[in-house]
């Protein structure tokens, strides 16, 4: 199958990495895994933090314009099937329904959230476009079992919602013992503490909180020896910075952005993940860590109990509570064979549960199956 591809939160080819960049590219991958011609149907950015008046609409009027140019440009050699990444009340796809409707083609909806508390608010537009969306879905695919319970009375059937766990390619092997040992020499560091590992981009809103409750959380550990890697980098890198300014400079590791195989290095060689997770959806890098075998200390937010299994891959605790978070990492600090037995099972069930080709299969199974109800 030819498949249009359209995420209008952060097209795949976005220069910043993230989560959800990186899910966007796994859900191409999968597809064209699965033996589907994947093509990127459009890079336009829907998204509207609220902050400018009238953004919002004149957002959604060049939407719609961009969807009547892209119907008119695929009319003569139309794609088999439209899948749209993302969307929500500050994202909604303005090209999607339209181009579907126009072209006489599924439309697929992945990791869409509806949030009824944004009805008549800033969000309005965003709101009611996303719905509508949702609603004219031939199917939705969620990431996210938080989502579900308001996804469901949009549904024209319930059988039109298919669950998918978030899911990453299998990690390359790598030798924990060598990772360890060239980023104890490159960042001066002793082998013999724990370290920690925090993975999160450094923008305001929910990653900058996140952040600053673990810096509150660590605050509370100074009894305990331990260093903290810091891994991602973004506008608010500096005020992230600041928010550790009472923990001891030299337990911190300021990393910056990292490539793939350097954050997989470190993901190897670190003792545990550590983050809050404030309104995190699922978190790509507590999954990615727990693919590597890292036991994961996690906020109890969204979609995060789906990746983190609560006393057997890691603990979670309840969301923003600083002390309860200090508490779940000083009870794993002292106790290297506990942490060591959550991340094995941590590995199993990535691999289990969360596999490449398993998500590949499940989206194909669904993309055929409509294809032969049309």
């Amino acid at each position: 199958m030819r498949i249009a591809f359209y995420a209008p939160l952060k097209a795949p080819t976005h220069p910043t990495p993230s989560g959800d960049r990186r899910m966007a590219r796994l859900l191409m991958a999968a597809l064209r895994h699965a033996g589907h011609r994947v093509d990127l149907a459009c890079t336009f950015r829907s998204w509207d933090d609220g902050g400018r008046p009238g953004r919002h609409r004149r957002i959604a009027d060049l939407g719609g314009r961009l969807a009547d140019r892209l119907a008119a440009r695929l009319r003569h050699d139309p794609p088999d099937l439209w899948f749209t990444y993302h969307l929500y009340h500050k994202a909604p796809d303005w090209l999607g329904p339209a181009v579907s409707a126009a072209l006489g083609i599924p439309y697929v909806v992945a990791e869409a959230s509806f949030a009824p508390k944004q009805a008549g608010g800033p969000f309005a537009l965003g709101h009611e476009a996303a719905r509508t969306a949702i609603a004219r879905a031939d199917a939705v695919v969620s990431l996210n079992s938080a989502d579900a319970e308001c996804l469901y009375p949009l549904l024209r059937s319930p059988g039109r919602l298919t669950l998918l766990r978030p899911f990453v390619e299998p990690p390359a092997p790598r030798d924990r013992a060598a990772d360890r040992a060239e980023l104890a020499r490159s960042l001066g560091l002793d082998p013999e503490v724990p370290w920690l590992l925090a993975v999160g981009m450094m923008r305001g809103g929910d990653k900058q909180r996140s952040f600053r409750i673990l810096a509150r959380a660590l605050e509370r550990l100074g009894g305990h020896d331990w260093r903290l890697l810091v891994v991602g980098d973004g506008p608010r890198r500096v005020c992230v910075e600041e928010s550790f300014g009472r923990v001891d400079p030299g337990r911190l590791r300021f990393l910056g952005a990292l490539p793939p195989d350097r954050l997989a290095a470190c993901y190897a060689g670190a003792d545990l993940m550590v983050w809050p997770a404030i309104n995190e959806a699922y978190g790509m890098a507590l999954l990615e860590a727990q693919a590597a075998g890292l036991a994961v200390v996690a906020g109890r937010t969204g979609g995060v109990p789906d990746i983190v299994r609560d006393g057997s891959t890691g603990l979670l605790t309840p969301v923003g509570d600083e002390a309860a978070f200090a508490d779940a990492v000083a009870a794993l600090l002292p106790d290297p064979a506990r942490r060591s037995a959550f991340g094995l099972e941590a590995a199993r069930v990535a691999s289990a549960e969360h596999g490449f080709d398993g998500a590949s299969r499940t989206l194909d199974t669904l993309l055929r199956s409509l294809a032969r109800s049309r």
